[in-house]
């Protein structure tokens, strides 16, 4: 149906930041996860897997 938009919540200033303050932590949060992951990994795979022959 073109031309009939409803029309949106619109957010206070104060709520735009409080949701861009959540994203942003809840991104970090989801980084450190893939990192702590991925040093895990890398722990229990041993030092050896960075030694590829060439």
């Amino acid at each position: 149906m073109a031309g009939t938009e409803e029309p949106g919540v619109e957010l206070t200033p104060q709520q735009l930041k409080s949701r861009r303050q959540r994203n942003i932590a809840i991104g970090l949060s989801v980084a450190c996860f893939a990192l702590l992951i991925f040093l895990v990994t890398i722990a229990k795979l041993g030092p050896g897997v960075l030694n590829r022959p060439l």
